[in-house]
């Protein structure tokens, strides 16, 4: 079955300013990467409707999202990283959309999974407020979306930052197992091991805090000792993943060790966790368009079954002498959720 993709031009009319790191260039290089991979015949690409406002409505305030539609018409500086101009809303709302698209179109039998190649990201969006280029949560919209017809959404992020718009929007949702691999402590400030949820929530947010210089071992080990077991226990019927590419070694905003070769490894254990037609993977963040390219390539190759890798996987010191480093994160992380889903 093949893989959908989904984006649309007004993604490139999001234009934050030409020192801005989320440039619309970055939509050629995840083109570029998937060109590379040799997928002719294993994509069916599609443009997005917009999101309406109802939708957005269930993660974000009605009134912010009225605002961002006007201040992206004048032109505004959001807060220190996020700048908006006349394409920008039309361009989040194409984002929010592709994954709402996305879940009609897997449901009709379209694909295996869908890659969302659109840009403003979304994972630090909050309810009320753009923060960190990013100005609607379009991964929050969907698993809302999903959530309100009786679904089970796992939420999977690894970009190098937490997800804290996401986390915050679904905290104290027991049918949204939130789960972030992430650099820390880094931007947002976020994602520590203790912030596990709230209330009927309690134990369904799931933190990997990974030190600065992780690579693709670690999170490796983390699929197997910390995503996996969580998965089996919270059975989700969908899987939407916040795919960001900035964890990758070559990244000029984090300091992680990923190669395109363990974006590969991810993808794949990813599709373990949900049933076929029921995964989406949205386009987060990603800096540097080599990096880009060759990861974006690697994970839609592993969606559609081919073992595409212009990089090897990556390794490195899993611990130090003083007990500390990524195993250590891992092993901390799986003994937590181990004790809060033991009750």
């Amino acid at each position: 079955m093949p893989v959908l993709l989904g984006s649309h031009p007004a993604c490139l009319a999001h234009d934050p300013g030409p020192d801005h790191p989320d440039q619309p260039g970055r939509l050629a290089a995840v083109r570029a990467g998937i060109e590379a991979a040799g997928l002719d015949g294993a994509l069916v690409e599609f443009a997005p409707r917009a999101a309406p406002r109802a939708a957005m409505g269930r993660v974000h305030d009605l009134g912010y999202l009225q605002r961002l539609e006007e201040e992206a018409a004048a032109g505004a500086q959001l807060d220190a990283d996020t700048v908006v101009g006349p394409g920008s809303y039309e361009a989040a709302l194409r984002a929010a959309g592709a994954g709402l698209e996305a879940v009609e179109r897997l449901e009709r039998g379209e694909g295996s999974s869908a890659f969302l190649a659109v840009r403003p990201p979304g994972h630090h969006a909050r309810p009320s407020s753009a923060m960190g280029f990013c100005l609607v949560n379009s991964v929050a919209v969907t698993a809302a979306a999903l959530v309100a017809r009786g679904e089970r959404v796992l939420v999977l992020d690894w970009d190098a930052h937490h997800g804290n718009g996401t986390q915050e929007m679904f905290y104290a949702e027991p049918d949204v197992l939130f789960v972030s691999l992430h650099e820390y402590p880094a931007y947002p400030g976020t994602g520590g091991l203790t912030e596990t949820g709230a209330g009927a929530g309690t134990g369904s947010t799931i933190n990997v805090p990974f030190p600065s210089g992780t690579s693709g071992d670690a999170y490796r080990l983390a699929f197997d000792e910390v995503v996996v077991p969580a998965a089996e226990r919270f059975s989700p019927s969908w899987l939407v993943v916040s795919a960001g590419f900035d964890a990758h070694r070559a990244d000029p905003l984090t300091d992680l060790g990923l190669t395109a070769g363990d974006f590969a490894d991810l993808t794949r254990r990813a599709l373990q966790l949900a049933p076929p037609g029921r995964r989406i993977l949205f386009l987060e963040g990603g800096y540097d368009p080599g990096a880009l390219a060759a990861s974006v390539g690697a994970t839609v190759a592993a969606l559609a079954g081919v073992d595409y890798r212009p990089e090897r996987a990556s390794s490195g010191p899993l611990g130090s002498a003083d007990g500390a480093g990524p195993a250590a994160v891992v092993a901390a992380a799986h003994a937590l959720h181990e004790r809060l889903a033991a009750g």
